[in-house]
């Protein structure tokens, strides 16, 4: 019965006791954060309420924790994205209760209060105007062969369009290039979220005339594409982060993941490996600290409160690691290793190759400094080379833990309190 009850479920707008609104426009937006944020502390990014299911449930405009960046003109200021929009696994694909839900950039300050303020939101649309949603792509444009359901249950068309954003970078010229989960695409959108270029692994999206990544991109796992995405300090090379071991050939759970750097002037690309701690971990983030070294998010989906959990951040330089890439990018399954793929590799047969993953150096683990609560951890906001601004995704402050098709809310372990999407000021080692 609470199936049925859920499936015929109705969203119903209503008005939030902390409304966006009622964090924009104060005065003094752009305080400098380090002059007013004290360090390991939460601070919740102001959200709105999308709808309530008839369970009380609230599905909560936040998520803009799936990645940050700085403003590159502005130091007291920052983006952040949301991805496809709130959704819960169902059957053979995703259930999306507000499927028509835009996603969207945020602009975000600190003001003289401690408060995080949003300036304003910036939908993401496609190349005529219109906005995308956050459903997947079909066949030949970037499907993960997850199938959209709406709150009802009954499956939706795909879009064409539709982005699981999940990186983000912001250029001096106003526009943006956001990473996502489906193609895996990097996609440039204007400063009024106009996409502008969409560049696709060889093999998707063919026929649109633009750049390409290499063919073994489209090997990515589904939900688990390009997670982060930064971009040198000269602006000139995008470096993208996968977020787990790709299924190439076939499904693989193993401590492999791959960076990828390409050269807007010239279309190259380099690829390198990343070595996670154990398997099936997620590199959720990366920001260029210079041309060669980055901060990386590696993170299991655990909860500190409920159990043992990973939170770390890594200083990585590439400069001395292989570059993957062999000699033809349209090669289906990348470069072989004696017959193997690099994910089927043990790291003792890549050694042997010859091939060096680049270096790492833990810098902060926020499970140590201050019991990090949430599960993911996906975003930072580089304040300087020692401080950096974390971010949560609160997945919209919804989830389905027990599998059963039925929305809840989603709620710290140990607590009665709402995930949010929520800053923290770290200081790194």
């Amino acid at each position: 019965m609470k199936k049925v009850l859920f499936f015929l479920a109705l969203v119903i707008l209503i008005s939030s006791c902390e409304l966006i609104e009622d964090h924009i426009g104060t005065p003094d937006p752009g305080v400098p954060p380090k002059s007013v944020l004290q360090k390991n502390v939460q601070y919740p990014l102001p959200f709105n309420v999308l709808g309530t299911l008839e369970n009380d449930v609230e599905i909560r405009n936040g998520g803009f924790g799936s990645a940050a960046t700085a403003h590159p003109t502005h130091g007291g200021e920052f983006y952040a994205i949301t991805d496809r929009g709130p959704n819960t696994n169902f059957l053979d694909g995703k259930k999306f209760p507000v499927s028509d839900y835009t996603p969207r950039i945020g602009h975000y300050a600190v003001n003289s209060d401690a408060e995080i303020v949003l300036l304003e939101e910036i939908l993401l649309k496609d190349p005529y105007g219109n906005p995308i949603s956050g459903i997947p792509n079909p066949e030949g444009k970037g499907a993960t062969g997850e199938i959209p359901y709406d709150i009802a249950g009954n499956q939706i068309s795909f879009d064409d369009f539709g982005m699981d954003a999940e990186g983000l970078v912001a250029l001096k010229d106003g526009t943006f290039w956001v990473s996502d989960e489906y193609g895996p695409h990097i996609v440039h959108y204007s400063a009024t979220g106009v996409e502008l270029e969409r560049i696709s692994p060889i093999g998707v999206n063919e026929g649109n005339g633009g750049r390409k990544l290499p063919a073994v991109y489209a090997k990515r796992r589904a939900n688990r594409g390009m997670e982060g995405l930064a971009i040198t300090p000269d602006e000139r090379v995008l470096v993208g982060l996968m977020q787990s071991t790709m299924h190439n050939p076939e499904s693989i759970r193993a401590d492999i993941t791959r960076i990828v750097t390409l050269d807007l002037y010239t279309g190259s690309t380099k690829q390198y490996l990343y070595r996670q701690e154990k398997a099936n971990l997620s590199n959720s983030e990366i920001v260029a600290l210079s041309s060669t070294k980055f901060l990386v998010v590696e993170r299991d989906g655990n909860f500190a409160g409920a159990e043992a959990a990973q939170k770390h951040i890594y200083k990585i330089d590439v400069s001395g690691a292989t570059d993957v890439s062999g000699d033809d990018d349209a090669a289906e399954f990348g470069l072989m290793i004696d017959g193997k793929t690099i994910e089927q590799s043990s790291w003792e047969e890549l050694d042997a190759a010859g091939i060096v993953p680049v270096n790492k150096e833990l810098v902060a683990d926020l499970v140590a400094l201050n019991g990090y609560p949430h599960d993911k951890l996906e975003g930072f906001w580089l304040i300087d080379n020692h401080t950096i601004g974390c971010l949560n995704d609160d997945d919209f402050a919804v989830s389905d833990e027990d599998g059963d098709g039925t929305i809840e809310q989603k709620i710290l372990p140990g607590t009665d309190d709402v995930d949010a999407s929520s800053l923290y000021l770290i200081h790194l080692d």
